[in-house]
């Protein structure tokens, strides 16, 4: 069979991305070890990644039932929550562009929740985000094609891991390939290829960010679909990645210390919850993007902070508030 390479480029941006990466992986903390930052970036990766799909589970159920514990919650929440937890447990023993593994990898995340997990779809399917239909996946008699020609480049290109794992999430979520989970499934499998490349991934909590910034996760599908290629999404994930790779040292510094732009940021949020905009002007700040990027994306990575509104993170409405987590920072 010929393997076609899915449609990008290498942009300069693209390339300086992945070398800023390259600069913080060779400056991070080794935490493998830490079993406490461990378990919390856990919570923060398996929360993130199910609140973007509508679970409402808050971090503190999410742990409880990581526990074994009882939780009173949706009976689908909870399923989704106890597959998430198995799969994470045991996806580093799957290959990525093992076809079995992957179908493997769906059953046990829809297990309870389909009623033909593990199986490629056999019926039309639309890609929802935000209450709007941003895609109409390929024919159902295309999928396992395409799924073969993805995952047998996925197994023989010599491209950069952080390239090749965002190609491979993109095109996945363009194939749309199961009835339900395909959201879930390719951002775990976007990690499972990172943690092959770097096994500090495993323990790094980039769905959390993706949650964080639902609004331009979907924005970045979208302006794929529309270019024809992966580039957008490529260069999205990248900056995710950047992020990711930093907000551990904040989650770190739980119960000791944060650092002084979230430290003043939790203080504001102790008198209640606020909008973004509430935000910037109690702490005097004017500039947006250097907001996002330096108190509210740490604090929602760390797990000090959420959406009052998680399932409609660019909501009119949209406020935000202190975790328990948070509440503990003093």
């Amino acid at each position: 069979m010929k393997i076609e390479k899915p449609p990008y480029t290498i942009t300069p941006d693209i390339l300086f991305r992945i070398e800023e990466i390259g600069e913080t992986i060779g400056r991070a903390t080794d935490i493998s070890q830490d079993l406490r930052l461990r378990r919390i970036n856990r919570i923060l990766t398996i929360r993130g990644s199910l609140a973007i799909e509508g679970n409402i589970l808050s971090e503190e159920q999410v742990s409880t039932i990581l526990d074994g514990k009882p939780v009173i919650a949706p009976l689908r929440d909870i399923q989704e929550a106890r597959n998430a937890i198995k799969a994470y447990d045991q996806y580093q023993q799957w290959n990525p562009a093992s076809e079995a593994d992957l179908l493997s990898a769906h059953e046990v995340l829809m297990v309870g929740l389909l009623d033909a997990p593990g199986l490629y779809r056999r019926t039309g399917i639309g890609v929802m985000g935000e209450g709007q239909v941003h895609h109409i996946g390929p024919s159902p008699r295309q999928v396992p094609q395409l799924m073969g020609n993805l995952l047998a480049w996925l197994g023989r290109t010599d491209e950069h891991p952080l390239i090749a794992s965002s190609v491979f999430h993109y095109e996945f979520e363009f194939i749309h390939p199961f009835e339900d989970g395909n959201g879930r499934l390719g951002r775990l499998w976007q990690t499972l290829i990172l943690t092959r490349w770097k096994p500090m991934f495993a323990h790094i909590p980039v769905e959390s960010l993706v949650h964080a910034r639902q609004g331009d996760y979907y924005a970045a599908i979208k302006q794929s679909s529309a270019e024809g290629e992966s580039t957008p999404f490529i260069a999205f994930m990248l900056e995710i990645i950047l992020d990711a790779l930093q907000a551990p040292t904040a989650s770190d510094q739980v119960g000791d210390q944060v650092g002084d732009q979230v430290a003043r940021l939790l203080v504001v949020l102790r008198t209640g919850p606020k909008t973004a905009t509430e935000l910037m002007a109690a702490l005097g700040l004017s500039h947006r993007p250097t907001f996002r990027k330096n108190y509210m994306r740490p604090a929602l990575a760390a797990g000090f902070v959420e959406m009052t509104h998680p399932e409609s993170p660019t909501a009119k409405n949209q406020k935000y508030r202190l975790t328990a987590r948070g509440k503990q920072i003093r």
